[in-house]
């Protein structure tokens, strides 16, 4: 019995620390400069490849990243800034 008690207290622990980083993480404010996290990341290489960004044609590698690149920047600046919260 007292290892199922302390299997649940750790379950409980584990999942409190959890929803206390997420949340802490989800209202920090704006910073360009901050580290990205492992979501941002892959979230910003969905944004490349829709734009037409192939990591594996590398004949073509300099001018398809340059152009993805351009195409994200462009649909970035049209979508609204982030709001600063403190």
């Amino acid at each position: 019995m007292k290892v199922f008690f302390r299997f649940v207290l750790g379950a409980l622990l584990a999942a409190a620390s959890m929803s206390a980083a997420f949340a802490q993480s989800s209202t920090r404010p704006y910073d360009p400069s901050a580290p990205k996290t492992r979501a941002e990341v892959k979230a910003d290489l969905v944004e490349w490849l829709a734009a037409g960004y192939d990591p594996l044609d590398w004949i073509d590698y300099p001018y398809n990243a340059q152009r993805a690149a351009s195409i994200v920047a462009e649909r970035r600046s049209q979508q609204p800034a982030p709001s600063v919260t403190q």
